[in-house]
């Protein structure tokens, strides 16, 4: 059954962790953490989001809590490293914090910058990995389709693996995706999947090669599961910034997928400056382990949010379980 709100309350440890360089516009992430019968789970759906998002989040931290994962088909997840917009000259620093890993996620379409400033760094992963590595891009859906059409030409002749949500919209999607066929860049839905009521919609309107999953965002593992089913698509399991917990869910997903033809989004853990565990889940040799993660108390004390936040926090958690409660 599904835990009352006062079990999951019992337990919540709300964190705010300072990040090694600005990412989506802040420099500490917050996090609250649940203790369930299976272990450490993680809430940590971003502060601007709304109850009725946010409760997808919250049923994915009780799905990790309180009932077992699936069975894992492999041992450990290749893993990408990821590249905030950063200017050139600090590609190399950031990037060396991901060892072994032999993809980038690359963040474009920041809304301070310009074209020019994503090719240059897109340059610059380009030649930090050489031309073995794989190069992928993501702009968050802050492209329209003509931006995205001419973007996706200055960076081509960087040999993208592919771009991640260029539009934000479906059938902008789909239109791209005619447009630029001739370069073989391939299209990713991100938005298009964990953000939709219906994350089915991209793969009966063919707006996507590939799809991005991530278990906080879709309501868990099974969740998740059931979506890449349905979709018939190749898909890249990723995180959203998120604690060793949050990892370890993601890995547990990645994990159970039958296939798995994309190194994965869930190295981010090395753009944390602490975290909650004595033993990351950080990138060794470009992979990552599948396994639930000792959380170490002495730093979720160290850590600890301010009181007025940890109350914002439970009272968010509150929220989103009625809105859980209303649904089912």
């Amino acid at each position: 059954m599904t835990p009352t709100v006062d079990e999951l309350l019992a337990s919540v440890r709300v964190v705010s962790l300072p990040l090694t360089t600005r990412f989506r516009g802040v420099t500490t992430r917050e996090a609250a953490l649940l203790r369930g019968p299976e272990g450490w789970s993680e809430f940590s759906p971003f502060t601007e989001y709304d109850d009725a998002e946010a409760a997808s989040w919250l049923a994915a931290a009780i799905d990790f809590g309180w009932w077992a994962a699936p069975p894992p088909l492999r041992t450990t997840i290749a893993v990408n490293a990821t590249l905030p917009a950063v200017a050139p000259d600090r590609v190399a620093d950031v990037l060396d914090a991901f060892p072994g890993c032999r993809t980038v996620k690359v963040k474009v379409a920041e809304p301070s910058q310009v074209l020019a400033d994503d090719v240059a760094r897109v340059a610059a992963a380009r030649d930090y990995l050489g031309p073995d590595g794989r190069v992928r891009v993501d702009a968050n859906g802050g492209w329209t389709l003509d931006e995205a059409e001419r973007a996706i030409h200055a960076l081509a002749p960087y040999d993208l693996e592919y771009v991640e949500q260029p539009c934000a919209r479906v059938d902008e999607l789909a239109e791209l995706r005619r447009r630029i066929r001739h370069l073989g860049v391939p299209v990713a839905a991100d938005e298009s999947i964990r953000k939709a009521e219906d994350p089915l919609a991209v793969a009966r309107a063919g707006a996507a090669d590939l799809i991005v999953v991530k278990a906080q965002p879709l309501g868990g593992i099974g969740a998740a599961l059931r979506i890449v089913r349905d979709a018939g698509l190749p898909a890249v399991v990723s995180s959203a910034l998120d604690t060793s917990v949050g990892i370890s869910m993601g890995a547990h997903l990645a994990a159970a997928l039958p296939t798995l033809e994309f190194d994965c989004g869930l190295g981010t853990a090395a753009l944390l400056a602490a975290d909650v565990t004595d033993a990351p889940l950080i990138p060794v040799g470009g992979v990552i382990p599948v396994q639930r993660v000792a959380v170490s108390d002495s730093l979720l004390s160290r850590y600890a949010a301010e009181p007025s936040r940890v109350e914002w926090w439970r009272d968010r958690i509150r929220r989103c379980h009625a809105v859980l409660a209303a649904r089912s």
